[in-house]
């Protein structure tokens, strides 16, 4: 699949997901991809990446320790050194279009690989992959346009900025969304002239190999290394590493508190996009059956394994009935099913580990007194092979409940009521993150004072619910993290600012 298009399987689930290994295994080598080489790990030690549908194995991967964390550094800094950083602008945004365009060429096989290892429906994997490429090719053309500043002075001053990259910088990636937010942090890393070193989550790192590999001879060796390995042996190596002058990190809290804890004993510089429990708040005078569709999207696609997923409706009373019926009917009406075949809407979690989390949620739920409406684990048919939970809806749900309080990060909804505009702001503000929110509502007013009382980094009113775009900052308010992404000023936050002065004497002749 080198087009635009993708190709469904046929057969049996175990036939369809045994044809796509196969196809995967024939595009790469899938090593760490250290000074525009694939390698194996300095141990010689290896893991297995699984398929979530059946829980096999697709391939072995290096398994990197800090060795190759080092060697991936050093490559790194010698291409910063030896040309990448002293590139201008536009033969960086060249190089870039010109892998982006190969990207391109290419997306239906990345989108494969990113539905395979992910568990993403094929649909779904192609839609993400070309969204992911156009934040690349955004970043490669904004940066032709970058700019310092002129500061207004004296007669007998001239001063000005400059932007100049930090070096090498080391970006850890989640499996939720490999190629998307790997691009988000890729994109302004190299258009502003770092050298970058990623290490993808363990999970998921077959995608951003193959895209790594496709850099070949397009980007200039060592630009873009990419480590394959776990948390403690690759990415503690990588955020604590004294040549790493900036790490962006996306994951959950409790690992990016121990990153900032980390970069802070070489004042590494840092951006952290954590977990979030994103409130959406239907208002009486909200358009209901839009509203569940922008909740339904926006908390069962990717079986609801998103930071942003609005795990959290708040609804009027007036229409709460009316409201979770439309949830539970569209609920129902979304299938799991076989990833590489049309029509499924729903895949599997993307692992053992994550499945008993979800499902032990919402035994949490019951026992904390909420009722499970619909959904639940999949417990019989041809999906038990996999980690199949389907789009579940609790209701009577109190705001200090655990499933209420506490990042699920699966296909569950929590249903809970409000009377007034002022409760309803409450609930929304009354937990730890403030990474996302959705409002629905028919009132202009409303949703601008909304918008502007609910402590979130995105608010989405009355549709589009999580759909960042290229330009428009992302990034989250509390334990939400810090810093922004998709927007062009996350080109200053891989570089630093520097303010030159130069001393103007009388004009002679």
């Amino acid at each position: 699949m080198t087009s635009d298009s993708i190709g469904y399987y046929t057969g049996s689930i175990e036939e369809t997901h045994a044809a796509a290994r196969e196809d995967v295994l024939a595009l790469g080598e899938f090593g760490a991809w250290i000074g525009s080489e694939s390698r194996s790990a300095d141990s010689g030690e290896e893991f297995a990446t699984l398929d979530p549908v059946v829980g096999e194995e697709i391939c072995s991967v290096p398994q990197c320790t800090a060795t190759d964390v080092d060697a991936a550094v050093k490559a790194a800094q010698e291409a910063f050194d030896g040309g990448w950083g002293a590139c201008s602008p536009q033969e960086r945004s060249n190089a870039m279009l010109s892998w982006v365009a190969t990207l391109r060429e290419n997306v239906g096989d990345l989108a494969l690989v990113e539905s395979l290892d992910g568990g993403k429906p094929l649909k779904h994997a192609l839609v993400e992959t070309k969204y992911a490429l156009d934040f690349l090719e955004y970043y490669a053309k904004v940066v032709q346009a970058d700019e310092g500043i002129t500061v207004p002075t004296d007669d007998d001053m001239h001063v000005y900025t400059r932007h100049e990259p930090h070096g090498v910088v080391g970006l850890i990636t989640p499996w939720n969304f490999p190629l998307t937010i790997s691009f988000w942090k890729l994109g302004p890393a190299l258009a502003a002239g770092n050298a970058a070193v990623i290490k993808p989550a363990e999970q998921t790192p077959l995608s951003m190999l193959y895209a790594a590999e496709l850099s070949k001879d397009i980007l200039p060796d060592g630009t873009l290394n990419v480590v394959t390995g776990f948390g403690e042996e690759a990415g503690a190596p990588l955020t604590e590493h004294a040549a790493v002058g900036k790490v962006s990190f996306t994951g959950e809290d409790v690992t990016g508190k121990t990153v900032m804890k980390a970069a802070a004993e070489t004042v590494t510089a840092v951006t952290l996009e954590l977990g979030g429990k994103s409130p959406y708040v239907v208002f009486p005078s909200a358009d209901v059956k839009k509203a569940v569709r922008d909740v339904a999207h926006g908390i069962f696609y990717n079986a609801g394994q998103s930071c942003d997923a609005c795990s959290r409706v708040l609804v009027h009373e007036d229409i709460a009935e009316e409201f979770t019926e439309g949830l539970v009917a569209r609920a129902e009406g979304l299938t799991p099913g076989d990833t590489l075949v049309e029509g499924t809407t729903v895949g599997p979690l993307i692992s053992a580990d994550q499945f008993e989390k979800v499902t032990d949620y919402v035994e949490i739920g019951r026992e904390e007194g909420a009722t499970c409406v619909t959904g639940g684990a999949v417990e019989d048919g041809d999906l038990t092979d996999g980690w199949y939970v389907r789009p579940t809806v609790l209701t009577d749900v109190d705001n200090d409940m655990r499933v209420a309080q506490e990042e699920i990060f699966g296909p569950v909804e929590v249903i809970t009521t409000f009377e007034t505009y002022d409760e309803a702001i409450e609930l929304a503000n009354d937990v730890e993150f403030g990474l996302a929110a959705g409002v629905a509502t028919e009132n202009t007013t409303l949703a601008h004072r909304a918008a502007a009382d609910i402590e979130a980094g995105s608010v989405w009113i009355n549709g589009n619910y999580a759909t960042p775009i290229p330009g428009g900052p992302f990034g989250g308010y509390k334990q939400s993290g810090i810093g922004r992404e998709c927007s062009r000023d996350a080109l200053r936050h891989f570089t630093q600012e520097k303010a030159v002065h130069v001393a103007l004497d009388e004009p002679s002749l």
